[in-house]
């Protein structure tokens, strides 16, 4: 839908948003106070405690696009609106969004922002934020770069290396409340990604030290770290309440404890003995018994979680015609159906897209999507015919993390393979969360790795570009496809969500030709809760609102 006039406040945005997020999570409770963090008892005896892994990079938020760091980023800095339980869009730092043709947008601030250092959130915290993430000088910190890619003078990873465009030409700071942003292309769209990490603030501290401020980052959310020291690295990372947050959730605790548990059984035990109040993921072997276990605790409900493993491009054998039939093999080897009811219980369903079904315009029909299905004899005669260009030789692996609970349904999905094509096939572990993905970016992984997604914001586009798109941050199999990325950017640039979700759906074709991703399943945000704590609500993309827990 193209607005003749659209001004983004609260509830225009959420109503805006309500376009894209039919069929979303299920609705939870929100609070209507106004109250702010300083508001709150800070009594020091009510830190909430709960599951996380040590962050892959500096906590810079355009640094960060995995979940361990994402998560401690989403509570240390607040940006223009945040999403609610349900993913409906809310202004939080903005005061307003207004558009007359959805390519140049004003955006006005509230009063009161401080970051925790005490200088003021502007217009500028905002753009010079923005513009650093987009500089190609910057490129191998920002790995968030792609989502300024629509914004007026996008160079980033398009550029030649080590070339620098610190500033672009679409981003204008009217005065210290006010800047606007003009796209390459309209996008109705644009306003409900503002609320992802990329585009938070920073302030003029950051400039100064990069380096020195990932380590101890100074924010404008509804948590701060106090300390470095507070931050231990592979143990836990201790958040206390910021007392200076200015916007409308309620805080209802005294502070954030994440600890990096070593595995999924490890924070299980210690929800059951008390010892965590909550925790996001439970054990695959618990699966079966851990609604006996917690009760009315126990959280299985629907997320916008999306599972797959990658195959980089420039791996042997998977390259051209071969690698197309090989790819193809490999995803009908695989007994989805059988695997998400016994390993998980049923607390996953089989992939049939690359999306997520919380999503508005998720489509289960796309063509191409048969090369999903379990097809064990097509499977070995693809397998064959790849054979005949190339004879395979040595073991296919699919390297995943310990510390993340994956082992079980990746020694699944590897006996799978190993059964229907008669081929050596096994999981490839690193200890830690952080070990893996630095392989992985290094490019120095060698075989296949586990890959999944946890959306950004509630659109189609989220699960396609960040990942597939030529160059982007998350990009991890150098995947690259001229007319993907065409029809990305039309569906970017389309004048209704039914024209965008068009457009989205034959991108997805593209993808199920290529492959260069296998989708496996959707995923339950499964996990629980103590008797310790109150009000645990998980939102739309599974993580806990964990400003809203209490304690007992």
């Amino acid at each position: 839908m193209k607005f003749s006039k659209s001004v983004i406040g609260g509830a225009a945005l959420a109503s805006a948003s309500a376009l894209v997020l039919v069929g979303c999570s299920p609705e939870g409770s929100e609070s209507d106070s106004t109250a702010t963090a300083g508001d709150s008892a800070s009594t020091g005896a009510a830190i909430i405690k709960t599951n996380g892994s040590e962050p892959q990079n500096p906590l810079i938020p355009v640094a960060t696009n995995e979940t361990g760091g994402g998560k401690i980023i989403d509570a240390l800095f607040a940006g223009l609106v945040y999403y609610d339980a349900t993913g409906a869009a809310h202004n939080e730092v903005a005061e307003s969004i207004e558009t007359d043709d959805s390519q140049t947008f004003t955006v006005t601030l509230k009063d009161g922002w401080t970051f925790t250092d005490g200088t003021p959130v502007t217009a500028s915290s905002f753009v010079d934020a923005w513009n650093w993430g987009a500089d190609p000088a910057n490129s191998a910190t920002a790995l968030n770069s792609y989502f300024f890619e629509q914004i007026e003078g996008f160079d980033g990873y398009n550029s030649e290396e080590g070339a620098s465009n610190p500033e672009m030409s679409g981003l204008k700071v009217i005065d210290d409340s006010t800047f606007t942003i003009t796209l390459a292309a309209p996008n109705a769209e644009f306003p409900l990604a503002l609320g992802y990490s990329a585009f938070y603030p920073l302030p003029e501290s950051f400039f100064a030290d990069p380096e020195a401020f990932g380590k101890a980052p100074v924010g404008n959310g509804i948590y701060t770290l106090a300390s470095a020291d507070d931050w231990k690295h592979d143990v836990q990372i201790d958040l206390s309440v910021n007392d200076s947050y200015a916007g409308e959730r309620e805080v209802m605790n005294d502070g954030l404890s994440i600890v990096f548990y070593a595995s999924q059984d490890a924070a299980y035990a210690d929800l059951l003995a008390g010892n965590v109040d909550v925790i996001d993921g439970i054990p695959d072997a618990n699966l079966a018994t851990f609604g006996d276990d917690l009760g009315e605790r126990a959280v299985n409900q629907p997320a916008a979680i999306f599972q797959s493993f990658t195959i980089p491009q420039n791996l042997e054998h998977f390259s051209g015609e071969e690698g197309n039939l090989r790819r193809q093999a490999l995803s009908m080897a695989i007994n989805r159906d059988e695997i998400t009811n016994v390993i998980f219980q049923d607390t996953r369903t089989p992939a049939s897209d690359f999306t997520s079904p919380v999503i508005d315009g998720w489509s289960d029909s796309i063509p191409g999507s048969e090369v999903l299905e379990y097809n064990p004899e097509k499977a070995v005669e693809l397998w064959a015919e790849a054979d005949a260009i190339s004879p395979w030789s040595g073991t296919f692996s699919i390297g995943y993390n310990s510390d993340g609970g994956h082992q079980t349904w990746v020694e699944a999905v590897t006996n799978s393979i190993e059964n229907t094509l008669g081929i050596d096939a096994s999981g490839l572990p690193y200890a830690t969360f952080a070990d893996f993905r630095t392989d992985v970016t290094n490019r120095t992984i060698t075989g296949a790795f586990r890959t999944g997604w946890q959306a950004d914001y509630p659109s189609l586009e989220n699960f396609l570009g960040p990942i597939y798109y030529t160059g982007a941050g998350s990009n991890d199999g150098d995947y690259s496809s001229e007319e993907f990325d065409t029809l990305v950017d039309e569906g970017k640039t389309a004048s209704t969500p039914e024209e965008a979700i068009e457009k989205f759906q034959q991108a997805q074709e593209v993808l199920f030709t290529d492959l260069p991703a296998i989708p496996l399943w959707y995923s339950n945000v499964t996990g629980g809760y103590a008797d310790t704590v109150e009000n645990v609500q998980f939102d739309w993309h599974s993580v806990p609102l964990f400003y809203e827990i209490t304690k007992k």
